[in-house]
């Protein structure tokens, strides 16, 4: 029995909106993974990479007791590369998960233009993201932000078919998830919770969502609680500013001023659709509060107590080439009722039989967008290749390592300062093996700390004594006393420097110097004692 021509007209419509949706989602998924893998390997971590590849590297035991005193906000994605590093340990292999999550969500905010408008929407909103530097930035790091980027856009798509179906479950789970890979996540409830007010929602959603919501709250106590206690990681953190402010909405549209003014004209046409009928979250009702809620709020908390920085609230970018991609398509929209309107009407024809193959003038527009978005690509590809110079991060640990393994030699002593500098060592064990870390009394991974437990200022000054020389890896800034540590034993390893030292070659990679100190001449007549230990700093 053949079937009928409606039938075949409906299956082939049906087949054409599932090629569309899968493209839509798929190409910006690629794009977003081609440009993450692009000089991926920079042979070199910075600072916060390094603290990722050694704790990740200790057992479980291990990774839990360093979380009761420090770092438990990143307590799951340390479990989470302990497996990934367990496979096999490397650069490249760090920055793996960061790069597939980046992927992930340029495809998951493709989903949720499509969802929430059309495929081509979705399209551009994808690319858009996956273009944007400051994705393809994270994407390349390896620490939690690209995933908890990708768990909040899920999070978010989720939400969207929550309010449709009423089923709250995945939505909860998801969030929970990303909450526990970073606390600051929690911050898109209230987004959510502005949408569903754009979208003037019944009792039956509100309460579905608010119990969900409650469920993650409380699930995120322990986390909050353990934190608080460990707040003085950010402690040099200053208070954002209007500047803050504009360097992040840039940062979120575009750097360069081409791309920056064109997307925001285009969001601010996106604005129109903010709300919709009654019962219906709207594009623009989803992608402005994420976009602009959580760094928002982050940053006026930040004015009592500073807690912002801009990686902290990545997941909130999302939002931002939604409502471009919006204000194009209305933009689009406007621009073909003009030209219909202005083309000279005919006489009217018999209307075509109705075909089944793809028409060209539906590939058309999408394309239009996407040659657009490669054009700001093109804008911003030195931003993106400059990107991937090493020296682009505030400092390069392999560099600093490389150094001393050319200078320092088996048997030497090595005094790092502050404590952090050790990290240098911790992540390229090899520079350092062989030498004698005067300052060490346990390592990081013994003490249940980062960067190892260092001895009291008096042992550290009988250390010090019995030495004719001594190579230092420490902040240049420290040395040049533009700031004053806290700590004794900090101070202590200073005030003997000063005083029975004096510097020799050096080697200055960044804000970190390689400097070789020996015993200063003793004065015929003079025997001056080893300066007591400092005193520590009373409130």
């Amino acid at each position: 029995m053949l079937d009928a021509p409606g039938a075949t007209t409906r299956a082939a419509r049906s087949a054409r909106s599932a090629l569309a949706v899968c493209v839509s989602v798929s190409l910006p998924a690629l794009v977003m993974l081609g440009l993450g893998l692009w000089g991926l390997d920079r042979g070199g971590m910075w600072r916060d990479e390094a603290v990722t590849f050694q704790v990740a590297r200790r057992t479980v035991p291990q990774i839990w007791r360093l979380l009761h005193g420090v770092d438990a906000v990143h307590g799951l994605y340390y479990l989470l590369m302990h497996a990934v590093l367990g496979v096999r340990s490397g650069e490249v292999v760090l920055r793996l998960p960061s790069v597939c999550a980046a992927a992930l969500t340029a495809g998951l905010v493709a989903g949720l233009g499509t969802r929430l408008v059309r495929p081509r929407v979705g399209l551009w909103a994808g690319l858009l993201y996956a273009i944007t530097p400051i994705a393809g930035h994270y994407a390349q790091e390896g620490r939690s932000y690209a995933l908890v980027a990708a768990g909040a856009t899920g999070a978010t798509l989720l939400f969207v078919g929550a309010v449709r179906s009423g089923s709250w479950r995945a939505y909860g789970v998801v969030l929970g998830l990303t909450c526990w890979l970073h606390e600051f996540a929690v911050l898109l409830l209230l987004a959510h919770a502005v949408s569903l007010a754009l979208a003037r929602v019944g009792a039956r959603v509100w309460r579905g969502w608010g119990c969900t919501a409650g469920a993650v709250g409380v699930a995120l106590v322990p986390m909050v609680l353990v934190s608080r206690a460990q707040s003085a990681q950010v402690a040099w953190l200053r208070e954002p500013t209007w500047t803050t402010a504009g360097g992040l909405l840039r940062t979120f549209l575009g750097p360069t001023d081409g791309v920056y003014w064109a997307c925001l004209g285009l969001a601010v046409v996106g604005l129109v659709g903010l709300v919709g009928r009654r019962g219906e979250v709207t594009c623009a009702g989803v992608a402005l509060p994420s976009a602009v809620l959580p760094p928002a709020v982050l940053m006026l908390v930040s004015q009592v107590s500073p807690l912002y920085v801009d990686r902290y609230v990545l997941y909130a970018l999302s939002g931002a080439p939604l409502l471009v991609a919006a204000g194009a398509e209305r933009v689009a929209g406007v621009a073909g009722r003009l030209w219909s309107a202005g083309r000279p009407q005919r006489h009217p024809r018999p209307a075509p039989p109705p075909k089944t193959g793809p028409r060209a003038g539906s590939f058309l527009l999408p394309l239009t967008g996407v040659l657009l978005i490669a054009l700001a690509l093109s804008h911003q590809l030195p931003l993106l290749r400059g990107d991937r110079d090493p020296g682009r991060r505030p400092d390069d640990l392999a560099v600093v390592a490389r150094v001393a393994g050319r200078q320092v030699r088996d048997g030497d002593s090595v005094l790092f300062m502050p404590a952090q500098t050790r990290n240098a060592a911790l992540a390229y064990p090899g520079a350092f093996r062989g030498v004698r870390d005067v300052a060490l009394a346990e390592s990081g991974a013994g003490s249940g700390s980062l960067y190892g437990r260092e001895v009291g200022a008096e042992t550290l000054l009988r250390r010090m004594a019995g030495l004719d020389r001594v190579w230092v890896v420490a902040d240049r800034d420290l040395l040049a006393g533009h700031w004053r540590p806290g700590s004794p034993v900090e101070r202590a390893k200073l005030a003997v420097l000063a005083e029975r030292f004096v510097p020799g070659e050096e080697s200055v990679q960044g804000d970190v110097t390689v400097r070789l100190y020996v015993r200063r001449p003793a004065v015929s007549g003079s025997s001056r004692p080893l300066p007591a230990p400092p005193r520590p700093a009373r409130w």
